[in-house]
């Protein structure tokens, strides 16, 4: 698990995943990948999964974090979507930045899966660190429906390229924002599905405020997945009024004792 200093997490792992990347490039080239994802079933809505009349709960598969560091407990991601599906979830998400997350595209690949391999499949985003269309074309190669794109990782030259390489793919892509400044970015770019997070990228603070400030600033016609912080009924019920469509979590459900439950407990507070 690799730890930097929190004003500089950002930089540090754009900068290994930059390095990671051109290492990847050059043991499997585009060409294989681009054959690998089209001889994949075309790739399903993430858009379509969560937009109804009630809050979504988008699931996700991870080992750690780089503020918590390594969670203390088997992850069988196949298992864990398993469990997730079993509640209720309407998506799943997979980390599969390895440096600071401990995950893989081999994480991706089990998810994918056990997801789409039910009697009603579900919708998988990849969740890592997209700076390079490679990525886009990696991710529909193991299995994924969406990707994360970062606002506050890319230039508008580059998130635009990437936003268009997903759309190109077939893909739906997750447009993440953390402040005003990148809700307009994001609605420049005409993105269909904004996160915001409420998770300070430098101190790590989590405020669920942030998605109540931000969400009445993105386009009308945009789906809202509040992201961070998010622990319980609670939570869920005030982002449910404060608008948003979805809610993505990880470690209060990964590290559940009983994941369904956990799940099911966030999509039936008292309405």
């Amino acid at each position: 698990m690799t730890h930097v200093e929190t004003g500089t997490i950002l930089d540090a792992i754009l900068a290994r995943t930059a390095s990671d990347l051109a290492n990847r490039k050059s043991t499997t080239s585009i060409a294989d990948l681009e054959a690998a994802a089209l001889a994949r079933p075309a790739p399903l809505s993430l858009r379509a999964a969560i937009d109804g009349p009630d809050i979504s709960v988008i699931a996700e598969v991870k080992r750690a974090s780089p503020s918590r560091g390594a969670f203390q407990l088997n992850v069988e991601p196949a298992t864990v979507t398993s469990d997730y599906l079993l509640g209720g979830a309407a998506a799943i998400s997979v980390l599969t930045d390895e440096p600071f997350f401990q995950g893989s595209l081999g994480d991706l690949d089990a998810v994918a899966s056990a997801a789409h391999g039910r009697n009603r499949a579900a919708p998988v985003l990849r969740k890592d660190f997209v700076i390079d269309p490679y990525q886009i074309v990696e991710a529909r190669a193991h299995g994924a429906d969406a990707v994360l794109l970062i606002v506050a990782a890319l230039d508008d030259g580059t998130l635009r390229q990437l936003l268009s390489e997903a759309l190109a793919c077939g893909m739906d892509a997750l447009v993440e924002v953390h402040d005003e400044r990148e809700m307009e970015r994001a609605a420049a770019v005409g993105a269909a599905i904004i996160g915001i997070n409420n998770r300070d990228l430098k101190s790590f603070a989590v405020d669920l405020s942030v998605s109540e400030a931000l969400i009445p600033l993105a386009p009308s016609d945009a789906l809202i997945v509040a992201e961070s912080g998010i622990h319980g009924p609670g939570d869920v019920k005030r982002l449910y009024h404060a608008g948003a469509h979805a809610v993505l979590v990880g470690e209060a459900l990964v590290t559940a004792p009983d994941r369904s439950g956990a799940v099911q407990a966030l999509l039936t507070w008292p309405r």
